[in-house]
């Protein structure tokens, strides 16, 4: 039986005390423990923080204290006291006045937790008239007050906006603002910035914090990041498997963390900084979550070649019309793509990296020809890209592949893994079926899987073994490139580190060249030799990885990397003072004229646009 933690911050009563959880689902007839005798507190005022992996049972917890699960097939049972009341114990109708009015919650994706057919305004008006006796006036003056609260631009003006004019981060707001409208004793927040660009996530933290300080709010924080855990949490739960393994405060779990579990996800976390005293991308250390023992970081040998280079990129560009009115007339234009220029030689990783919107993505497919280029060149192995036929695209691409975030959508459900990493083989007539099933087979033991799992089928896999799955089926080709987009940003922390050494171990082996596309600060400074920042875009600065993060020029550069939160208990009291603002929007009126990008140097193939 887990021992209940109390708080030491407070001798008050706690605001919700969870003793002896267990969760169990109704699976192919039989009850299924998903959650195990799970016991903490969260005092008045405190956050505590909910960690683990993906699987751990840390959201299956939160929808338990809410009571939101499939009543005919989970069952839950333990004691969930709010104030001193007894949850569990509570009919329905009752549990109903609860949420929202005395727990609030917060999901990770905030767009589908917004109606798409209602404005704004009325849905954060619509949980005030439902929780208190307020005339419809009353409750649109509340509602801007709480979006001025959560610091949304020109609050007023956009009470009557619909969700999708909103961008990620300010959807984010208003659920928070919608969560607090009620003034709840306890704030669940489960996975809140998991879905957001750094920059965001860091105005999402500080909001939290200021709110929390305001209003006194206690809060619930569940994520798989410690580094946010480190910035927000007075004390921290770690979960693994269903269980709760480790309790403590914050700072004691960072620094005197004793499960071997708790040290394996902390070993994982990339710190910015880390790299100052190493010239080469580094392999992340890997905790055996079983021994708790910890394999070494090593440099990779830097194998970059200085020859001609296997891709080069000028002036690259892409733009999507906009088309507005009844009769679709093109009103403007997306600048997706504007004038990017770098180089790739072999051995080399070169790291694309800004927020959702920037042009990142566009630029990997763009290569590609995944989607069409407006102009430009792009010269890969010597063979210019853009002016290749049909044909000649399909022989381009064995020399590039690309990898992208979601390792489940790129497979097909119906085909065996040993199929889908032999089909490329067989269509590039690289050689007979039975050949293609020793490339299998070696391309498996390459990416650290059993060539026995030929014969399974996607689903039967994790999130990480897929995505081995999907470099297999890269590598089968024999590449000199590959475009990875977004490719380990869908993975758990520690399944995250085991991937991205396998990429650095394979390049060191291959002399593979990557063109790896992030939003991840921290795992960009790790495994890149060269780094370029995209901003709207435009690559706004680019150069050796040691200067971008030692010595960043461009104002977004430094924004980006002051965002990266940063695993160590002693910030949590630091605010960035972040402005509030959204990305500007990348259309462009039809008629607009381009201003050529101009470089200065400012250090040693150091760039940045003045």
């Amino acid at each position: 039986m887990a021992v209940l933690q109390t708080s030491p911050l407070t001798a008050e009563q706690p605001v919700l005390s969870v003793e002896n959880l267990t969760t169990s689902f109704l699976v192919d007839g039989e009850w299924k423990e998903v959650v195990r005798d799970v016991s903490f507190e969260v005092a008045p005022g405190e956050t505590v923080a909910i960690v683990g992996e993906s699987g751990s049972g840390k959201s299956v917890t939160s929808l338990s204290i809410m009571r939101l699960l499939q009543p005919d097939t989970s069952r839950i049972s333990g004691r969930i006291s709010l104030s001193g009341r007894d949850l569990l114990s509570l009919p329905e109708r009752e549990m109903r006045k609860v949420r929202g009015n005395e727990i609030a919650m917060i999901f990770q994706e905030p767009m589908t937790s917004l109606n798409p057919l209602f404005t704004i305004g009325e849905q954060l008006s619509e949980a005030l008239l439902a929780h208190s006796s307020i005339s419809a006036a009353e409750a649109r003056s509340e509602t801007i007050r709480l979006l001025e609260k959560v610091r949304i631009p020109s609050a007023a003006s956009r009470f009557d906006e619909y969700p999708h004019r909103f961008s990620g981060g300010m959807r984010q707001r208003v659920m928070i603002a919608m969560a607090l409208a009620t003034k709840p004793k306890l704030l669940i927040a489960d996975e809140p910035t998991t879905a957001l660009d750094v920059t965001i996530q860091g105005q999402i933290l500080d909001l939290i914090k200021t709110l929390q300080e305001e209003e006194g709010t206690s809060v619930l924080f569940i994520t798989h990041d410690m580094g946010v855990v480190a910035e927000v949490a007075d004390r921290t739960v770690v979960m693994f498997r269903g269980e709760q393994v480790e309790t403590g405060a914050t700072a004691d779990i960072f620094h005197r963390g004793r499960h071997p579990y708790t040290r394996a996800l902390l070993s994982a976390v990339p710190v910015l900084g880390s790299m100052k005293e190493h010239l080469r991308p580094l392999r992340f250390p890997v905790v055996d979550t079983a021994t708790g023992l910890s394999d070494t970081p090593v440099e990779v040998p830097d194998t970059v070649s200085t020859e001609r280079p296997v891709l080069a990129v000028k002036n690259l560009t892409k733009r999507f019309d906009v088309h507005s009115g009844l009769f679709g007339r093109l009103s403007g234009r997306v600048h997706a793509v504007e004038d990017v220029s770098f180089d790739l030689h072999a051995g080399e990783t070169l790291s694309l990296v800004g927020e959702s919107g920037c042009g990142k993505s566009t630029t990997g497919r763009a290569i590609m020809r995944l989607i069409e280029p407006d102009g430009g060149s792009v010269v890969a192995d010597g063979k210019d890209v853009l002016a290749l036929s049909k044909k000649g695209m399909r022989e381009m691409r064995k020399s590039v592949q690309m990898i992208f975030q979601d390792p489940f959508a790129s497979l097909n459900p119906r085909m065996t893994v040993g199929a889908a990493i032999a089909e490329p083989f067989l269509e590039h007539r690289m050689g007979s079926r039975k050949q293609a099933l020793e490339a299998v087979h070696d391309m498996l033991l390459r990416v650290g899987l059993s060539p026995d799992i030929a014969s399974r089928y996607p689903h039967e896999f994790s999130g990480g073994q897929r995505q081995r799955i999907c470099i297999a089926r890269a590598l089968v080709l024999k590449p000199k490139v590959i475009v990875a987009d977004e490719s380990v940003s869908a993975l758990d922390v520690s399944v995250k580190a085991q991937v991205i050494n396998l990429m650095l171990d394979l390049q060191s082996s291959l002399n593979l060249a990557f063109l790896f596309i992030s939003h991840d600060m921290a795992v960009v400074e790790r495994v890149s030799h060269r780094v370029a920042v995209m901003y709207l875009g435009e690559i706004v600065e680019i150069g050796p990885r040691a200067s971008i993060f030692a010595n960043p020029q461009h104002a977004y550069t430094k924004k980006l990397l002051s965002a990266v939160p940063v695993p160590d208990p002693s910030r949590r009291a630091t605010k960035r003072a972040m402005a509030v603002e959204e990305l500007r929007s990348p259309i462009r009126p039809v008629d607009y004229k381009i201003s050529p990008i101009r470089y200065k140097e400012v250090g040693a193939a150091h760039f940045v646009a003045g």
